[in-house]
């Protein structure tokens, strides 16, 4: 779901299909077209993911970031490279291209959706102190949480709009990953609540519908937005992002049927159709509006599952035969607690 609101959100751009200006949809439907929304999700699940794995266990750090190296970097070498090929060196701004890179290990400068892969790298190298933290108080990163905000609070004083660092690094991501790590850590408040979860889902869709009303992501005025909400806006999705993956982790026996096993496939790959859609979703698009009039909303959003159905293909393909072929050079880096003493 994290893969399709992404994929959506840049099907129905305003450049490839103009329905920024049409009436916004069904609330529930909010979350896709403001499908930006789905890193938030990653982001969240990344976090309670890891939070989870490690709950009771020493973590062999080294080992942690070579097996994460070698999981995200040969695609995402592939794609730099390719970048670089045809944007870059046609141009002859290899300058650029090699500055672009070195920023890109900082600063959310590296284009086609790769900052978000910077942004969880920067998670990474905040994780033991994170870990640590949770070890010592399951509280203690809610005091972790209100300082960010507060910081938030101070640049936004201090420059006028914070929607850039909010959504693009990890000085508004932090929430998300605090958030999915102390999901875990509380999942005993939301198993079986379904009520309770049903509620804060209700009232997440409602708020983001109202965020899609006024303007969504680049028309709250502007872009970049001078709104007070995203100082908020990074916790907000956690908390309803979060409470609702610890529901759905703590609450059910999950089913391993074929159907299932389908959609954990999908989830496999959607790290290559992460990064491979900014290739394919623009003439998808194109090719898709000289049939059907995606001047709709509803109508571009029903496109957007037609569209993203050859992703999962390319995705497979990717997986198998990029991704996969490093997975036996990846380092066991979870100990049991016996044997870290």
């Amino acid at each position: 779901m994290a893969c399709f609101t992404v994929f959506t959100w840049h099907f129905i751009n305003v450049r490839y299909a103009p329905v920024y200006n049409t009436p916004v949809p069904f609330f529930p439907l909010s979350f896709l077209s403001e499908g930006h929304t789905g890193v938030g999700i990653f982001m969240t699940l990344s976090a309670y993911l890891f939070a989870k794995m490690l709950d009771g266990k020493q973590i062999d750090y080294k080992a942690f970031i070579w097996s994460r190296f070698i999981r995200l970097a040969p695609l995402l070498s592939i794609v730099i490279v390719y970048i670089g090929l045809t944007e870059y060196l046609p141009k002859g701004d290899i300058a650029s291209y090699i500055k672009m890179i070195i920023s890109g290990l900082v600063q959310p400068v590296v284009i086609n959706g790769i900052w978000s892969i910077t942004t969880e790298f920067h998670f990474y190298l905040l994780l033991p102190f994170l870990l640590l933290l949770m070890k010592r108080s399951k509280y203690t990163l809610g005091f972790v949480l209100i300082a960010t905000i507060a910081l938030r609070i101070f640049l936004y004083r201090k420059y006028g709009e914070i929607q850039w660092l909010s959504y693009f690094t990890i000085v508004g991501r932090i929430d998300q990953f605090i958030l999915g790590i102390m999901a875990y850590q509380f999942r005993e408040y939301f198993t079986r609540k379904h009520r309770f979860v049903a509620c804060i889902g209700l009232v997440f869709a409602l708020l983001y519908w109202q965020f899609d009303m006024v303007g969504g992501f680049y028309h709250n005025p502007s872009y970049p937005s001078p709104s007070p909400l995203w100082i908020y806006m990074p916790t907000l999705e956690g908390i309803g992002y979060a409470s609702i993956i610890a529901w759905y982790d703590n609450s059910f026996q999950h089913s391993t049927g074929r159907f299932s096993r389908f959609i954990a496939a999908i989830g496999s790959y959607s790290y290559s159709i992460y990064l491979l859609h900014f290739f394919f979703f623009r003439m998808m698009a194109v090719a898709i509006n000289s049939y059907i009039d995606l001047s709709n909303i509803h109508i571009a959003l029903s496109a957007s599952i037609i569209a993203f159905l050859p992703m999962i293909l390319i995705g497979y393909l990717s997986y198998r035969f990029i991704e996969t072929p490093f997975f036996r050079f990846r380092i066991k880096y979870i100990l049991p607690a016996k044997d870290s003493k």
